[in-house]
């Protein structure tokens, strides 16, 4: 069974422009999520991420809507290179070439997306791994 995440990329601070850490993730091949003012929560959101398996998918959406979908491939470490854009707790990713539209989307993505949120959480729907994965196998 393939583990699908939703990865938004977003700082917790409004501050930042969120479409800076997602293209940072996707020209460097990184997927994460920025600091947090509470250590506590953080931590338990860091080992999550760490925990999740190399070859889960995850999706993210770029300032246009569009939906990119990756492929975790490597352990967590600590990018201070990303400290502008808040993306700083992140694993290699390997991202597909091209971006997939809100239609072509599997559902559930497009609903936990559309709930908001900045969290990097499991998607639990009995069909977005096999819908996910057909769109992975896709060429761009």
């Amino acid at each position: 069974m393939t583990l699908v995440y939703r990865a938004p990329m977003r700082s917790r601070s409004d501050d930042i422009d969120p479409q800076l850490a997602v293209e940072r993730a996707l020209s460097l091949g990184l997927c994460g999520f920025g600091e947090d003012r509470d250590a506590q929560r953080l931590a338990r959101r860091v080992q999550r991420f760490a925990e999740a398996p190399d070859g889960s998918l995850v999706w993210t959406r770029d300032a246009d809507g569009l939906f990119w979908l990756g492929r975790l491939e490597g352990p967590y470490f600590y990018d201070a290179g990303g400290e502008g854009v808040d993306l700083v707790h992140v694993r290699p990713c390997r991202w597909r070439d091209s971006p997939v539209t809100e239609s072509r989307a599997p559902g559930a993505v497009v609903a936990t997306f559309g709930r908001g949120g900045r969290n990097f959480q499991q998607t639990h729907d009995p069909t977005v791994g096999e819908e996910s994965m057909r769109i992975w196998s896709m060429r761009d």
